[in-house]
């Protein structure tokens, strides 16, 4: 596909917004106290600067399943792209979608809209690019009533693009440059298929934007519940081989005596061992929940700070490995972990689980070699 490295930029003119109180004060949501009454998306995505709406667009496109490829267009050209979705990346002359991004403090009117037809239409015509199978407006206040009726009428937005042409796009489109409306620029201007373009309703690019991973951080209005943790399955699976195996050493140290498979242990240990796996998966389930509703590295950010919390603790000295791992876990259960972006639906048996996570992956031992 032809080179599309270039991406443009608007003006933000923030309007004003009423401020509305809670009159029952003795009833206050306590995130209201610190950060005030939530703004909902609509009204907060008006408030966006460009590039942030250019990024929340970028994180909309990303969550689309008939893209293999989503890049953010950047450079000192504009040539009347933002954000483009390639179907399949590995075809030069794959199918693309173009996204432009107008944040202005209006509904889109046809004048907002006159020059980057132009740019389309003149990088189109000298080979620039391909043309793409759709060209889509995107902004935070919609389109307007005018500009929404002439998209459904390709024809006459054409023939009004050509009369405008002059006017709008002439000295608008290479810096420094007129680019006059040629001969044979007007012939690829009529060859072009101009049902191409539309625009995507403010609501629907939230309604979508509310089931990625994004969603959480750009609005700040919390995270979803969690959905129920799967119950481990009746005997481990490759993925928990490492911590299992930790655990059997500290049940050996425990007893002083090799313990080879959980199918050994006494009833005791055996629900120790249960809830270990128990906890395993809820800690499991919690990292395919951050997957699913955070930027990557929230989970691993609390990792970080639950070994970090008890890592001293598990390297201190300590009667056996049971009893270290018992002191570790329940260290974990009482830290105080107050920048996690998961916090609030973490509990105790994520906390649990998180340490044999660790083990999992020989970052925390039971029984180190040297005891």
């Amino acid at each position: 596909m032809p080179d599309r490295n270039f991406s443009g930029d608007t003006a933000l003119k923030l309007e004003k917004c009423p401020i509305t109180v809670n009159a029952h004060i003795g009833n206050l949501d306590p995130l209201e106290v610190r950060s005030g009454p939530a703004i909902v998306p609509v009204e907060r995505m008006k408030l966006f600067s460009p590039s942030d709406w250019e990024g929340f667009v970028n994180e909309w496109v990303s969550s689309l399943n008939e893209y293999s490829l989503v890049e953010r267009l950047s450079g000192a050209g504009d040539m009347g792209c933002d954000i483009i979705g390639t179907v399949d990346s590995t075809l030069v002359d794959s199918p693309w979608d173009n996204y432009q991004c107008k944040h202005y403090d209006h509904p889109l009117a046809p004048s907002d809209v006159w020059l980057e037809l132009g740019k389309f239409c003149y990088y189109t015509f000298t080979g620039a690019y391909t043309v793409p199978r759709r060209y889509n407006f995107v902004a935070p206040r919609g389109v307007g009533t005018k500009l929404a009726r002439i998209l459904k009428r390709p024809a006459d937005l054409k023939a009004e693009l050509i009369t405008q042409w002059k006017a709008k796009c002439a000295t608008g489109i290479v810096s420094g440059q007129t680019i006059p409306l040629s001969k044979v620029l007007l012939a690829h201007i009529n060859d072009l298929n101009f049902s191409i373009f539309g625009y995507i309703p403010a609501q629907r690019l939230i309604e979508e934007h509310s089931k990625t991973r994004y969603f959480a951080v750009r609005f700040g209005l919390g995270l979803p519940q969690r959905p129920p943790t799967p119950h481990p399955p009746e005997n481990p699976t490759d993925t928990e081989t490492r911590y299992v195996q930790q655990l059997m050493a500290a049940y050996g140290d425990h007893l002083q005596s090799p313990v080879a498979s959980h199918l050994a242990l006494g009833p005791r240990l055996l629900r120790h061992f249960q809830r270990a796996r128990e906890s395993f998966y809820c800690a499991e389930a919690l990292r395919n929940f951050s997957r699913d509703t955070l930027p990557d590295g929230a989970f691993e950010n609390l990792q970080k700070q639950i070994h970090d919390g008890v890592v001293d603790l598990a390297e201190a000295a300590h009667a056996c490995g049971l009893t270290r791992l018992k002191a570790t876990t329940a260290q974990a259960a009482t830290l105080s972990i107050t920048s996690s972006a998961l916090m609030g639906r973490v509990e105790v048996a994520d906390r649990h689980g998180v340490c044999h996570q660790l083990a999992n992956e020989d970052r925390l031992t039971w029984v180190p070699t040297n005891e």
